[in-house]
């Protein structure tokens, strides 16, 4: 595996990474076209992208960060067929090197479906693994997700 940084995507890439997304986020989360995906990477600021490949230059995984309301951000996502192998934290060790603080929103149940039908894992013991404090007092609750900040500090 190798990771490569970008602030650039090729076409390529995001049509890679739109369908890692539908395929392993809740369906809820999931972006119909690459123009709704290009939608939302416009709306983030100061976005670097991080891309985990394996040995066939296919990525498998996908870590992003973003400035929003002047605090670092990031989502993480990696193709279930390889958890569990440490390609996680590996992404997370990747972009906690250019940050000294970064948040996330974490859904915190297993009650959500994704694409395939199957139910959504919820990654909490991947970041309190990872070093991660829950802000239980913040969470999110909209139309698409339910959730619960999660803050790290150098």
């Amino acid at each position: 595996m190798k990771i490569i940084e970008t602030q650039v995507l090729s076409l390529e890439q995001k049509d890679s990474l739109m369908q890692l997304w539908n395929n392993e986020y809740p369906a809820k989360l999931n972006l119909k076209t690459i123009d709704d995906f290009e939608l939302y990477l416009n709306g983030l600021s100061e976005t670097k992208h991080y891309l985990l490949f394996d040995d066939s230059d296919k990525i498998n995984g996908w870590t992003f960060t973003f400035l929003r309301e002047d605090e670092n951000w990031f989502a993480i996502i990696l193709n279930s067929e390889i958890h569990g192998k440490g390609n996680g934290s590996l992404l997370m060790n990747e972009i906690k090197k250019n940050n000294s603080s970064l948040n996330g929103w974490v859904i915190d149940h297993e009650n959500e479906v994704k694409q395939n039908a199957t139910l959504y894992k919820s990654p909490m013991p991947f970041y309190i693994k990872n070093g991660f404090t829950i802000c239980k007092e913040i969470r999110i609750e909209n139309e698409k997700m339910s959730g619960v900040k999660i803050n790290w500090k150098r």
